[in-house]
């Protein structure tokens, strides 16, 4: 059986989005479907990172790619948390065994929480191969009262099937990645990874606190930022700004123990 996750502390935020109240009508909740980060992302360049089991017992070490100029926040998280790996890895080997789209996505409902009524797809993960893209567009289309978003960097899968989207499927391309080229060339609605505010406003981007804004389906056209998070590499850019962030006590992390938004 695959497993659903309950809302993080970011997501949970979606449950007082005025907009969204439709898809969470009778108590419903917000949920993410996960996989293992970096093994299930086949597009991934600038947030590549992998746990790698790297001893017969098990022991795990995390490890950047080549290119690699934040680290994915959601592969830590699989460093840290032996469950969480587990997990993941487990959704990850089932699905990538599916024989073509209507198996995996009849795992995937059968699966889903019966209160579900958003679901992020991939906090940790990418659509890896389009047999497994599309069984996602099935999902949606039998649900039609759930909503569905996702980031992600395979636009290959994306525009090869965009007219048979559904509607309460709302996809956001994740730039950093290697098909970076086709953002620009089909207009697509991106999510772009700042390290400050002053940044977003040069991009004239709005800094998205809640996932709000890949979301809300009249928000499927408008771009937007991702405020640099989670642990980065000593030394890096990245850890850098976080560094700066943190003395200017804004709002980077999403735990329920994080430092209240200033200036944002």
């Amino acid at each position: 059986m695959l497993s659903f996750s309950k809302a993080n502390a970011k997501l949970d935020q979606l449950h007082d989005v005025d907009e969204l109240q439709y898809w969470l009508q009778d108590r419903r909740k917000v949920y993410s479907f996960d996989l293992l980060s970096g093994w299930s992302c086949p597009q991934a360049k600038d947030c590549l990172s992998k746990v790698h089991v790297i001893n017969a017992d098990g022991k795990k070490k995390l490890i950047d790619g080549d290119d690699c100029k934040f680290r994915c926040f959601s592969a830590s998280q699989e460093a840290t948390f032996p469950n969480v790996y587990k997990k993941r890895k487990h959704n990850f080997d089932v699905l990538r065994l599916g024989r073509d789209s209507y198996e995996i996505a009849n795992a995937i409902a059968d699966a889903m929480p019966a209160n579900l009524g958003i679901c992020r797809i991939h906090v940790a993960g990418d659509f890896f191969n389009q047999k497994y893209f599309r069984a996602w567009q099935y999902v949606a289309e039998w649900n039609p009262d759930r909503l569905f978003y996702a980031y992600t960097k395979s636009l290959n899968y994306w525009l090869d099937d965009e007219p048979h989207l559904p509607k309460n499927l709302v996809l956001t391309a994740s730039r950093g990645g290697r098909l970076d080229h086709k953002i620009d060339e089909h207009n697509l609605r991106e999510s772009v990874v700042v390290y400050s505010q002053e940044q977003a406003d040069d991009l004239g981007l709005v800094i998205d606190h809640d996932d709000s804004h890949a979301a809300i389906p009249s928000q499927r056209n408008n771009s937007f930022a991702l405020l640099i998070h989670g642990t980065q590499p000593k030394g890096s850019e990245a850890s850098k700004a976080i560094k700066e962030l943190k003395a200017n006590k804004v709002k980077f992390s999403y735990s329920k123990k994080s430092t209240p938004t200033v200036g944002v």
